[in-house]
């Protein structure tokens, strides 16, 4: 069974910072792609940022420049630094890994999600 825990959403101040964790655990063989999806209440959920195994990222031209992923592959984690926030950044926010639990196989997951509000 492979479960993703997603933590460091809170309350902040427009231009605050804050970095979510997401952490896999399992049966796992490989991770490959990463990602982040938010949404806001009222909205469908929206790609924010991945990254691939191999470290090549890509962002939501909304949050370029402001936010930044990475992952450690020892530790089957994957960061969201959210740096400059804004009140439209308050969402849930989610991670997604495309998981191998073993080398021929490759399934989807996602977490239970994580409260990022900002505001004044």
């Amino acid at each position: 069974q492979v479960q993703l825990v997603e933590s460091g959403g809170g309350l902040v101040q427009p231009g605050e910072s804050l970095r979510l964790s997401c952490v896999a655990s399992g049966n796992i063989f490989k991770i490959n792609t990463m990602r982040w999806y938010r949404q806001a209440p009222g909205a469908k959920r929206e790609l924010v940022a991945e990254i691939s195994s191999g470290g090549t990222s890509k962002y939501a031209d909304s949050v370029k420049g402001r936010f930044t992923i990475s992952r450690d592959n020892a530790k089957k984690t994957t960061y969201l630094q959210m740096n400059m926030l804004r009140p439209e950044d308050t969402a849930d926010y989610y991670c997604f890994a495309e998981i191998q639990p073993g080398l021929n196989y490759e399934y989807e997951y996602w977490g239970q999600g994580t409260q990022v509000t900002v505001s004044s």
